[in-house]
């Protein structure tokens, strides 16, 4: 793909503000996608609890606490776009799915070269 396989080339590449903006959008990707997780077990041990008190209290607290994490990411991306705009960071324009998932993808390159097989497969060709 083009991009570089280390975060020194990474760095070498973006300006500062670039890799605050990028380390920023992810943190806010993470915490989102870690509150919904969490949303989704207090859920699962909600149903399997049985009928027991302690365990249906535990449940409701784990998804009590994580709509309040998803609610204060939300807000954290208020708050961020706010005081980068202030500061000259457009931290919003880095929120990019697609952008993410390429991210994501080469990763996944960078650590399948080193693995045996996709050497193996390309010494066969």
């Amino acid at each position: 793909m083009g991009n570089s396989g280390t975060i020194i080339d990474a760095a070498a590449n973006n300006t500062i503000p670039d890799i605050v903006n990028k380390g920023l959008a992810y943190a806010i990707l993470f915490a989102g996608l870690l509150s919904v997780i969490f949303i989704i077990v207090g859920g699962f041990s909600f149903i399997l609890s049985g009928g027991a008190e302690d365990k249906i209290k535990q449940a409701v607290g784990t998804i009590r606490y994580a709509i309040i994490g998803l609610i204060v990411t939300i807000l954290s991306v208020v708050l961020v776009q706010a005081v980068g705009s202030v500061i000259g960071l457009n931290v919003i324009k880095y929120l990019d799915f697609g952008e993410i998932i390429r991210n994501v993808q080469s990763l996944g390159e960078s650590f399948g070269k080193g693995g045996s097989s996709s050497n193996t497969i390309n010494s066969l060709d």
